[in-house]
C-alpha cells in the first residue's frame, strides 16, 4: 500500500477486477433469503445524468452492497423506459431516428452509472424498445382487452399542439403538457381505453397492507377519490323552453344539508347546459365553457383558485320545499365526478361558500354544532345539529341525514350511490415512437386482437415519423403496414396505429427482471415466483399517480388471471429528495446550472462523489449542492488512507491494557450497531457521520496503551463499513493493506455487533448551576445520589460559578444531570 492516496489509480485498478470476478452478479444460492430493490425505470435522455440522479442511485447500490454483505441473494438490475415523447423529439429535432438516438442515450447512461459504480448486474439490461420486450407489453394489452379490461370509445381529450398527441389527465399540469410545457387544447378523437376505474376500491383499500410513505397512499386515495353519496334529482323549469330532460341528477355526500341548497352548479361539460340556458345568456355561458375546456381538473380544484360561474338564467325546484333555485354553470364542479352537478349549499361547504359569497347569492344554515342558528356569515362544514329543515330539525347529521336518503329513496327523488374522481386510463398515443398497439380492425368482427404467435407487432422502420395535426398517428400513412387481413375471417383489414403510452411498457417492467432472457412468456414463473414482489423500490414522488398507480392496476390484473401469486408489486417505498444546483433550483441544461458526475470524479474520485451524496443530508430531504464541501469529504478519505497506513507500517508491537483495550472494543462495537441500524432505516447521512466522528476517535488513540491486535480488527471492521460506501478505498485497504489478498472486501461478510459489549461502565452527567451548563463528568454507572453530589460539588467549575453563594438544592436527574441551584 502506498503512502499517497491516488483515487485515479485505485479505480483503474479494480474496475478491472471486479468485472473479472463479476462481482455484480445476481445471487443464487437457494440456501439464502431474497432481496429484490429496485431503482424507478429510467428514461435516458441527451443530456446525460447529473449528480441530482445520483441521489437515487449511490443510494440503493449502498444498500445493495449492505445486503450481499448480510448474506441475502440481491437482484439490483437496470434498464432503460426508452420509448415515448422527449426520444422522438429529440430525434425529430436531430434529424436521426429515435432507434440511433435512444440506444446512443441508453450507452450514455450506462457508462454514467458505471463510472460512478452502481453494482447493477448488467446482464440482465434490457430496454422497453426491444421487440423480445414490447412483445409482451403487447400480450398484457390483450390480456386486458380479453379481460374487457381495454375499450375504445370517442370522447374530448387533451390534444399538445406540440407533441401532437392526446394526452391522460395527469399529463396536463398548469394547463400545460407535462412534457413540453406548452398550453394543450381540446380534441375530439376514437381512443383505446383501460378501465382502471373497476379497480378502484382494490387500489384504495390495498394502501394499508404496503409500506409506503403515507403522503404517497395520500395522493393516491385522493386520486382515486372515492365517495359515498346520494344521487338526489331536482325538477327543471321548463320556462316555456323545450327541455327533454325534466331533472338534474346531483351528487351529494351530505344528504343532511339538502335544505341548505341555494343554487345549482353545472359542470361546463354538462350534457343539459344546452337544453336549460336561457337564450340571453347563451353567448355569455358559451364563452365561459370555451375557456373552462382549456383548463385541468387539478387546475379547477385548486384550493387556491378563485370560484368562478356564469348564471344559466334557468331554475329548477327544491325536490322537497319546491322552492326555486337558480342553476349556474361553475368550473369547479367536473363532469367525472358524480353526475357532474352538484347542489350549492355555501353555509356546509366552503367551496360553495366562497362562490355565493363571490356572485351574492342566498347563505341558509341548516346544521350547526349544537342546534343554535348562527346566521350566514360562516361556513360551518363539520357534523352537527339539523336546523331549518322542516321536519328533520333537531336531528344529528348522521341521523337525520340517513334518514332524509331513506326518505327521497321512497319517493324516487334519490338514491345512494358511490362515485370516484379518477378516470379509466387513456392509452393510445397518436405518435410513432412507441408500441404499436396489438389490435386489427375489420369491417366484419370488428376489433380484433392479434394472435399470440404473431406478436410482437413490430414497429416499422420510418423515415419520416414527424407527427401531423390531424390526430392521426405517422404508422396510418404506411399502407403496406396497416393493411392486413382479420385473423378471425381473413378478409382485408387494418392495424391500429396509435402506440401505446410509455406507462404500459413501465407497468410490469419489474416481472421482467427476474428473468430478462426467457423467451416462453412475459417472464419465467419459478423466477418469478422467487424474486417477487420487489422488497423495496426507489425514486422520486412525482410518479404517485401515474407510474405508481398503473403499475399497482396491472399487478392486480395479472394477479385475477392466475398469473402471479401476489396483488401489489412494491413491498416498500421509499422516495429520495431532490438535488438542487448552488443556486437552489433544479438542475436544467438550459439553466446552465448542471453538475455532471463526470467532472465531480474527474477532480475528486467515485468515492468522494458517492460519500458526499449520502453525507449532504438525509435520503428523503432536499437539499443543495456546495461542491466546495467536497474537500471535506476528501479529507475524510485522504485521513482514513493515512490512518491504515500509519499503523500497518508500524515495525513494533505495542504492549496494551485491559482498560485501554475493553473502551477500544466497546466504541468499534457501538459504531457496527450506528452504522447497521443506520443503513436499515437509509440514514445514510448519519452512518457516513458515524465513520468520520470514529476515524477522529481512532486518531486520538495512536498513541493509547492498545494492542496491534485490537488496531487491526479496528481497521478491518472500519473499512467493512466503509466499502459499500467508498468500494474502490475500502477494497484496496481490504486487499493490500489488511493482507486480504484475493478476496474481495465486497464478498466479505457484515461486521456483528454484541450489544453486552457496548454498555458502558460509565456514564457522562451533566451539570448544570442555576440551569446553565457549566461541566461535565464521568462517574460510575449506578452512582448513588449522595456520592453523586459529593463528586459535583467538588469540580472546580462548579465552585468557580458558584462564587461563593449558598447552595439552595440540588436537584438530581439519574444518569443524566445534576442542576445545583444557588442563591
Amino acid at each position: 500500500m502506498s503512502e499517497v492516496y491516488d483515487f485515479k489509480k485505485l479505480e483503474e485498478k479494480w474496475r478491472t477486477y471486479w468485472r473479472e470476478i463479476d462481482l455484480y452478479r445476481t445471487g443464487s444460492d437457494e440456501a439464502k433469503p431474497k432481496y429484490y430493490i429496485l431503482d424507478f425505470f429510467p428514461y435516458p435522455s441527451g443530456d446525460g445524468l447529473s449528480v441530482g440522479h445520483c441521489r437515487n442511485y449511490v443510494p440503493t447500490c449502498v444498500a445493495a452492497r449492505y445486503k450481499r454483505k448480510r448474506g441475502f441473494n440481491v437482484l439490483h438490475p437496470m434498464g432503460w423506459d426508452a420509448f415515448g415523447l422527449p426520444a422522438e423529439n429529440y430525434a425529430i429535432n436531430h434529424g436521426v431516428h429515435p432507434r440511433i438516438t435512444t440506444e446512443r442515450h441508453n450507452r450514455n447512461y450506462r457508462r454514467q452509472m458505471q463510472l460512478i459504480e452502481c453494482s447493477y448486474d448488467w446482464s440482465r439490461e434490457f430496454s422497453s424498445t426491444d421487440p423480445g420486450y414490447y412483445r409482451w407489453t403487447q400480450w398484457f394489452f390483450l390480456l386486458l382487452f380479453k379481460r374487457d379490461l381495454a375499450y375504445r370509445d370517442t370522447g374530448s381529450q387533451w390534444w399538445c399542439p406540440i407533441d401532437k398527441t392526446i394526452l391522460a389527465n395527469e399529463q396536463v399540469i398548469n394547463g400545460r403538457c407535462w412534457r413540453c410545457g406548452s398550453l394543450v387544447t381540446r380534441k375530439d378523437l376514437e381512443q383505446w381505453y383501460f378501465k382502471i376505474t373497476e379497480y378502484a376500491d382494490r387500489l384504495l383499500t390495498d394502501l394499508d397492507t404496503i409500506e409506503w410513505p403515507e403522503s404517497i397512499k395520500t395522493m393516491q386515495r385522493n386520486w382515486i377519490g372515492r365517495s359515498d353519496g346520494v344521487e338526489i334529482a331536482f325538477e327543471i323549469e321548463s320556462d316555456g323552453q323545450a327541455v327533454e330532460a325534466r331533472s338534474i341528477s346531483t351528487f351529494t355526500t351530505r344528504p343532511d344539508t339538502l335544505f341548505g341548497v341555494t343554487f345549482l352548479a353545472l359542470a361546463p361539460e354538462h350534457p343539459l347546459i344546452e337544453q336549460v340556458v336561457a337564450e340571453a345568456q347563451k353567448e355569455v355561458v358559451g364563452a365561459y365553457v370555451e375557456r373552462a375546456r382549456r383548463m385541468t381538473e387539478i387546475d379547477r380544484l385548486a384550493a387556491d383558485k378563485e370560484k368562478t360561474g356564469v348564471f344559466s338564467g334557468a331554475y329548477a325546484r327544491h325536490p322537497l320545499s319546491g322552492e326555486r333555485i337558480p342553476i349556474w354553470v361553475a368550473d369547479y364542479v367536473l363532469m367525472g365526478y358524480g353526475s357532474g352537478a352538484v347542489m350549492g349549499v355555501p353555509a356546509h361547504d366552503s367551496r360553495d361558500f366562497a362562490f355565493a359569497q363571490k356572485y351574492g347569492l342566498e347563505i341558509v344554515e341548516v346544521v350547526s354544532p349544537d342546534g343554535q342558528d348562527y346566521g350566514v356569515d360562516r361556513c360551518y362544514v363539520e357534523p352537527g345539529i339539523m336546523i331549518n329543515s322542516g321536519e328533520y330539525s333537531g336531528q344529528s347529521s348522521r341521523k337525520g341525514g340517513e334518514r332524509l336518503a331513506a326518505d327521497l329513496a321512497e319517493a324516487g327523488l334519490g338514491q345512494k350511490q358511490i362515485t370516484y374522481k379518477m378516470r379509466d386510463w387513456l392509452i393510445s398515443r397518436q405518435r410513432y415512437w412507441g408500441a404499436p398497439i396489438p389490435i386489427i380492425h375489420c369491417p366484419e368482427c370488428g376489433p380484433v386482437a392479434v394472435p399470440d404467435s404473431e406478436l410482437p407487432v413490430r414497429l416499422p422502420d420510418l423515415d419520416d415519423f414527424a407527427p401531423t395535426d390531424d390526430g392521426r398517428s405517422p404508422l396510418a400513412r404506411v399502407e403496406e403496414w396497416v393493411n392486413t387481413t382479420c385473423p378471425e375471417c381473413g378478409r382485408p383489414a387494418q392495424r391500429e396505429t396509435d402506440t401505446m403510452d410509455g406507462f404500459a411498457c413501465s407497468s410490469w417492467y419489474f416481472l421482467r427482471f427476474a428473468s430478462p432472457h426467457y423467451q416462453e412468456g412475459p417472464f419465467e414463473p419459478t423466477a418469478m415466483d422467487y424474486w417477487l414482489p420487489v422488497d423495496t423500490y426507489v425514486g422520486g414522488a412525482e410518479h404517485a399517480v401515474m407510474h405508481l398507480l398503473y403499475a399497482r392496476f396491472w399487478t392486480k390484473v395479472m394477479f385475477d388471471a392466475g398469473l402471479i401469486p401476489f396483488d401489489e408489486p412494491f413491498c416498500e417505498l421509499r422516495n429520495q429528495g431532490v438535488l438542487h444546483a448552488a443556486d437552489g433550483q433544479r438542475m436544467s441544461k438550459s439553466k446552465g446550472n448542471v453538475v455532471t458526475p463526470d467532472e465531480v470524479v474527474a477532480e475528486h474520485g467515485t468515492d468522494a462523489l458517492r460519500t458526499y451524496i449520502l453525507f449532504i443530508g438525509p435520503f428523503e430531504g432536499d437539499v443543495i449542492w456546495d461542491g466546495a464541501n467536497m474537500k471535506g469529504v476528501d479529507r475524510f478519505l485522504e485521513r482514513a488512507w493515512k490512518l491504515v497506513w500509519e499503523v500497518t507500517s508500524r515495525s513494533e508491537e505495542r504492549e496494551g491494557t485491559a482498560a485501554d483495550e475493553d473502551e477500544f472494543r466497546r466504541q468499534m462495537h457501538r459504531l457496527v450497531q450506528e452504522v447497521t441500524e443506520d443503513f436499515e432505516r437509509y440514514k445514510f447521512n448519519t452512518a457516513v457521520a458515524a465513520l468520520m466522528k470514529y476515524l477522529n476517535y481512532l486518531y486520538e488513540q495512536l498513541d493509547a496503551a492498545v494492542g496491534q491486535d485490537f488496531w487491526r480488527q479496528a481497521l478491518e471492521t472500519f473499512t467493512l463499513l466503509l466499502s459499500p460506501i467508498a468500494p474502490f478505498i475500502a477494497e484496496e485497504i481490504w486487499q493490500e493493506a489488511l493482507g486480504h489478498k484475493g478476496d474481495s472486501v465486497h464478498e466479505a461478510g457484515w461486521p456483528t455487533y454484541d450489544e453486552r459489549r457496548i454498555i458502558s461502565q460509565t456514564v457522562t452527567i451533566m451539570i448544570q448551576v442555576n440551569g446553565k451548563l457549566r461541566d461535565r463528568v464521568e462517574a460510575p454507572v449506578g452512582i448513588g445520589e449522595p456520592e453523586l453530589k459529593r463528586l459535583v460539588m467538588d469540580r472546580e467549575k462548579v465552585q468557580r460559578h458558584l462564587n461563593g453563594k449558598k447552595v439552595r438544592k440540588t436537584i438530581v436527574v439519574p444518569g443524566r444531570l445534576v442542576n445545583v441551584v444557588a442563591v
